[in-house]
């Protein structure tokens, strides 16, 4: 292990269109393992607080979300998306009631639901089977790829996610 790896449970996330998938790696970084399948809530945010209840009961020291890049690298509508829902997560965390020294990492994911799927096809799981239960393996995918990157370089993979963008001025409010 090396002597920059920060100790403590992480919390990885899928973030898809119908689902979130969570899972969740154990306190010394070797193993991350599913944890739960939400449904996405677009509309009251209720993914969003069972997920800062995840990080709460496991006393999580980091949220790592898959963020999906183009094979070329570039962020599209997808991405936008995950950021919109990381921005949620991150009031969530930082508001009243929440978890305000957890921070948040994006790690770029680009095809981990297909070798996901991929994988849960050599398991011996019928295709139709795979929906509930792919979210959760993507989220493994991309936990273990961070905590195997912090523990082989003693840094954490992706970019720490600041919270929204500031808002732009009104146009009255420029004027002034």
């Amino acid at each position: 292990m090396s002597a920059a790896w920060r100790p403590g449970t992480r919390v990885g996330v899928d973030v898809g269109a119908a689902r979130v998938g969570v899972a969740a790696c154990d306190r010394d970084g070797v193993l991350a393992t599913p944890v739960a399948t939400l449904a996405r809530d677009m509309e009251t945010g209720s993914d969003v607080r069972e997920l800062v209840e995840i990080v709460r009961d496991r006393e999580a020291v980091e949220v790592v979300v898959g963020l999906p890049r183009s094979l070329d690298g570039t962020e599209g509508p997808a991405a936008e998306h995950v950021r919109a829902w990381c921005a949620q997560l991150h009031r969530a965390l930082t508001g009243p009631g929440g978890i305000p020294d957890t921070p948040v990492r994006l790690v770029d994911e680009r095809l981990t639901t297909v070798d996901a799927h991929r994988g849960l096809h050599a398991s011996g799981l019928p295709g139709r089977a795979h929906r509930r239960v792919v979210d959760q393996a993507a989220a493994v995918l991309i936990l273990q790829a961070a905590i195997d990157r912090e523990r082989s370089l003693g840094e954490p993979l992706g970019e720490l996610f600041a919270g929204p963008p500031a808002r732009k001025p009104r146009r009255k409010e420029r004027r002034a």
